[in-house]
């Protein structure tokens, strides 16, 4: 994993020592993400520029330093990420009679590009990656960003030119350029918690989105195009079910899991893994623990928060596997101090708060490895968010009734207070108690005024149900787009977070998180073969009894005791609410109270309203007032 970055200029302006200067400075704001090394090309009559800061994985040696020339100098290429079957692709250029200097995939891929062309190349690499290529026989910058957006790539336009970089304050590094705030994204921020892609919070700038290489030239301008279409690839499954016997389908996904990993535990250096003790984690380990006759080293944060924490599962799974386990319990000033560090390390508003345990993981795991795998996406392709499966529950059975019954079933609802509900519910064992059910009840209650499922479940997200009012000038927030009519509504949901929270919520904050310390993370389950084979099951091998991820838990069994893993849900959260009352008040009411916050962007008085009801116990309004007071402390660093 690396840091990049560069521009294009139009014209040759620049002399090779201004281009140096321009790329270099650039570079410095991405030393957090390769703190192994740093280097620049650049071309001059072309006005090219390209940066790159490395963090070495493959072929640690000089031969793997980056920018990277081909062979017969056609292509520049800084690249961000790793391809997984890069030996095989070796081979076949080597049976095309191409010679390698190295060993690192980075060759390997600048030798594709040189030989097979973007298309082709793209059509055969797998991997998670960001890169920019500088074509110089067609005199044209090529950027690519891998199928599902593990790696983040952002670009704009500048003074008739191409900037683009891995993070956006590499972008705020380059002279004439004044960022502005999208005022319709940070709307959609307050909406979500999240920027949402393909937009930045500056106008002007983009995301590549997942799945898509951008061409640029002077004489034809910029063209975005796909070389991998997740919602085919969804629709494809759809209509060629994965057929056979549940014993083969676990056969298979074991298989396809286990040949996955076998590429992605590659490294010259050290290597271990995440391990919550949730179904994902702990089969990724258990996995990873069966291909290698070391212990795996793993890493989990534990809260002490009854409830919440799932260290000691954790621990149970790890013993279990023989893992050489390495765990931290952390108190809630831990946490506390990392909320000053969130506008840097996250570089635009993100509210996510499972933010602040991330970077407490990965600042354990860098202490004994540069290498970690995740469990991350095994939720969004094998069906285990409950949110699908109660959002498909309660429209199904919403939708039998007229309006005006939901209506009433609506104020019902939400009349009591959400810490009333929470009391009710307390009496119920645990194993059988949602939790926050309170949140989650008049979360249920707003969606029932909605005419649509698509509508429903935007609701159900919603942090802010009307953030263009806290926004001057933003213009309302677009609609969730429509389910895709061609799926089962339990696909039709998994689709839709597949397509926007993964890469703008979940991946997103292990991006950051990691590279703000230097260490790459890996996400075995979102492996393009493994999601063409997740899309095609049908919905008997994704839930049964309620519960989602049934054919995960399956091949799990094979080399856990279920007693290890099947429970509720759980995941992180933090008391908002007690938090934003007590030892983060000072830094709350600096941000609200402040003159013109956000620069005169976001309009405090609602803000004002709900914090003086919180504070006063009237409501809980934590989630949103976290949401809001993110993009407050964003525009404070970085909008001033």
């Amino acid at each position: 994993m690396c840091g990049i970055c560069g521009f294009v200029e139009v014209g040759g302006r620049s002399t090779p020592a201004a281009l140096e200067s321009l790329v270099g400075a650039m570079n410095a704001t991405l030393a957090h993400r390769g703190p192994d090394g740093s280097g620049h090309w650049v071309h001059a009559p072309a006005g090219v520029a390209l940066g790159h800061r490395r963090l070495a994985i493959i072929d640690v040696s000089a031969s793997g330093s980056q920018p990277m020339l081909s062979r017969d100098g056609c292509i520049a290429l800084s690249f961000n990420g790793e391809i997984y079957n890069y030996r095989a692709l070796r081979r076949d250029l080597e049976a095309e009679g191409v010679q390698f200097r190295g060993s690192s995939d980075t060759e390997v891929l600048a030798e594709a590009l040189a030989r097979w062309g973007s298309e082709q190349t793209l059509g055969r690499i797998l991997g998670i990656f960001a890169f920019a290529a500088w074509d110089t026989r067609g005199q044209r910058l090529i950027l690519a960003r891998d199928h599902l957006g593990v790696k983040p790539l952002y670009w704009g336009e500048r003074a008739g030119g191409l900037m683009f970089a891995s993070e956006l304050k590499a972008l705020r590094a380059l002279p004439g350029w004044s960022p502005a705030i999208d005022r319709d994204a940070l709307a959609g921020f307050l909406r979500l918690g999240q920027v949402q892609g393909p937009a930045s919070i500056y106008r002007g700038v983009h995301q590549l989105p997942p799945g898509t290489w951008l061409q640029w030239s002077p004489r034809e301008g910029t063209a975005v195009r796909a070389y991998y279409d997740l919602r085919g690839v969804a629709r494809a499954g759809a209509a060629d079910p994965l057929g056979g016997s549940e014993q083969d389908a676990r056969d298979r996904l074991e298989g396809l899991i286990d040949d996955v990993l076998a590429e992605q535990m590659v490294a010259d250096v050290p290597l271990g893994a995440f391990l919550s003790g949730g179904i994902d984690s702990s089969l990724v380990v258990a996995l990873m623990q069966r291909r290698t006759p070391q212990p795996v080293r793993t890493f989990t944060i534990g809260f002490g928060q009854r409830g919440f924490d799932e260290a000691a599962h954790a621990l149970a799974v790890a013993r279990h596997l023989g893992t050489e386990h390495t765990e931290l319990y952390v108190g809630e000033r831990e946490l506390l101090d990392l909320v000053p560090r969130l506008a840097e390390v996250y570089d635009e508003p993100f509210a996510d708060a499972s933010g602040l345990p991330t970077l407490l993981v990965c600042a354990l795991a860098r202490g004994q490895v540069t290498v970690a795998l995740s469990g991350d996406g095994g939720d969004e392709l094998f069906a285990g968010y409950n949110r699908h499966l109660w959002t498909e529950r309660l429209w199904g059975a919403a939708a039998r009734y007229p309006a005006w019954a939901r209506r009433l079933a609506r104020a019902a609802l939400s009349a009591p207070p959400a810490r009333l509900w929470d009391a009710l519910a307390a009496p119920l064992p645990t194993g059988r108690r949602p939790r926050q059910v309170g949140d989650k009840l008049q979360k249920a209650a707003r969606m029932l005024a909605h005419p649509t499922l698509a509508a429903a479940y935007g609701e159900l997200r919603a942090v802010w149900p009307h953030p263009e009012r806290l926004v001057r000038g933003a213009g309302p927030v677009a609609a969730p787009p429509p389910l895709d009519p061609d799926l089962d509504t339990l696909t039709a949901l998994q689709l839709a977070d597949a397509l926007t929270y993964l890469p703008d919520d979940i991946l997103t904050k292990v991006d950051r998180a990691s590279m703000s310390l230097g260490l790459e993370v890996r996400v075995p389950l979102l492996d393009p073969r493994i999601g063409a084979l997740a899309w095609r099951l049908p919905r008997a091998l994704k839930v049964r009894d309620g519960n989602g991820k049934w054919l995960l838990r399956q091949v799990l069994a094979r080399h856990l005791p279920p007693a290890l893993f099947e429970r509720p849900k759980s995941g992180f959260t933090v008391p908002l609410d007690a938090w934003l009352r007590g030892p983060l008040r000072d830094w709350a009411e600096s941000l609200i109270l402040g003159a013109e916050p956000a620069g005169g962007v976001m309009d405090a008085a609602p803000v004002r309203r709900l914090w003086r009801a919180h504070r006063a116990g009237v409501v809980d309004a934590g989630q949103r007032l976290w949401t809001a007071l993110v993009a407050l402390d964003w525009a404070r660093r970085w909008a001033a």
